[in-house]
């Protein structure tokens, strides 16, 4: 990431915590003009995922506050799309569209070759900001996995439309609610694909990165029934954000444990957080698993060796256990930033250095199928 264009942003994220929203949107749009190709005719640099929502946070709310508009009503037909790949695997990876009375989502949905009509789990992926589906497929190398372990994996779309950062829109009250919203536009996918394939019911489960990540404990917590157990990485906690100055608030600092959060947990939970992520603070992290801290904890350290692509950052590893017996993972991984870890380097927002988020996540997704 260009070193000029970063500095150039946090100064602006200081203008906005010190009440100075005009000058903050003029700092943003300096550092954006400075990068842009006719500027150094080179492509304009990446942002972390939820960095750029945070960009977006920004600029709605001065829109809001100066033009009085929905912050959604028109998509920026300037911003940079998210990049595409084609499947490497032997499977089909093919574009679906899913409707109902909320609207419409594409999706992405990958069948591995050994799929013979048996019952096979199903794991349905949440990209972050300015990723797409294909991206998200190659950071993960779920496509990958989903071959040599034998799974379906269904990668929902968000639309530039509903959010210009194409983010899902984990902070706002009508996107947190079942049968509502963003939530029912995935839970109607995942349900989708389980009527096209015979899919194993007890072994469906939810996963994702950053604002994925966010929505993806959204869907944990209003569709228990559907989903056996979920991931998020880089995210945060349902019910942590209301709007978006909390949505900016809750990303940058963290916020104390919700009371209604600390209910018993009625699904397992695996939570991946970089100690050294400055795009989504790590006390995010803490609090999706305060309601599985009941005082008896075992930790453990993690080389990169074990789960890893390559070696790396290590990771302290928590084994929660919440009253009623649901369990939980933390993998805290020391050093890492805002990236799924890892990842390939073929995809965006991937931290190849490791641990390996997605060979820890499937071995705890499938020790962990729904049993009520």
């Amino acid at each position: 990431m260009n070193k000029d264009f970063l500095k150039s942003m946090k100064n602006a994220f200081e203008l906005l915590r010190t009440k100075a929203p005009r000058e903050a949107t003029v700092a943003i749009q300096r550092a954006l003009a400075a990068s842009s190709p006719q500027a150094g005719r080179t492509q304009p640099p990446q942002m972390p995922a939820a960095a750029a929502d945070w960009a977006q946070t920004w600029a709605q709310i001065r829109e809001q506050a100066e033009a009085h508009a929905h912050p959604y009503a028109s998509p920026d037909p300037h911003a940079p799309a998210a990049r595409t790949f084609d499947a490497d695997t032997s499977g089909a990876f093919g574009t679906h569209t899913f409707s109902n009375s909320t609207g419409q989502r594409q999706y992405k949905l990958y069948v591995p070759a050994i799929y013979n009509n048996e019952p096979l789990p199903l794991i349905v992926m949440l990209h972050g900001c300015t990723q797409n589906a294909d991206d998200f497929a190659a950071g993960t190398r779920m496509n990958q996995m989903a071959e040599r372990h034998g799974f379906i994996v269904v990668y929902p779309n968000q639309s530039r439309a509903a959010n210009r950062s194409v983010c899902w829109n984990w902070f706002k009250p009508a996107d947190q609610q079942r049968d509502h919203g963003e939530p029912s536009l995935i839970a109607g996918i995942t349900r989708e694909v389980m009527t096209r394939y015979r899919i194993d019911a007890a072994r469906v489960y939810v996963a994702g990165l950053s604002a994925g990540g966010a929505m993806a404990d959204i869907m944990l917590t209003t569709w228990p029934d559907l989903y056996a157990a979920g991931c998020v990485h880089s995210g945060l906690a349902y019910g942590c954000a209301k709007d978006l100055p909390s949505a900016f608030a809750a990303m940058k600092r963290g916020k104390p444990h919700r009371s209604h959060s600390l209910a018993a947990p009625r699904r397992p939970l695996i939570v991946f957080h970089g100690d050294a992520d400055t795009t989504v603070h790590p006390s995010n992290a803490a609090a999706l698993v305060a309601p599985f801290d009941t005082g008896v904890t075992t930790v453990s350290e993690s080389s990169a060796s074990a789960f890893a692509a390559t070696s790396g950052h290590g990771a302290t590893v928590q084994h929660l256990t919440a009253a009623n017996g649901v369990e939980a993972e933390y993998w805290s991984i020391h050093g890492a930033g805002h990236a799924w870890a890892g990842g390939s380097p073929r995809g965006s927002y991937t931290d190849p250095a490791g641990p390996d988020a997605t060979a820890a996540m499937l071995r705890f997704f499938l020790a962990h199928p729904r049993l009520h």
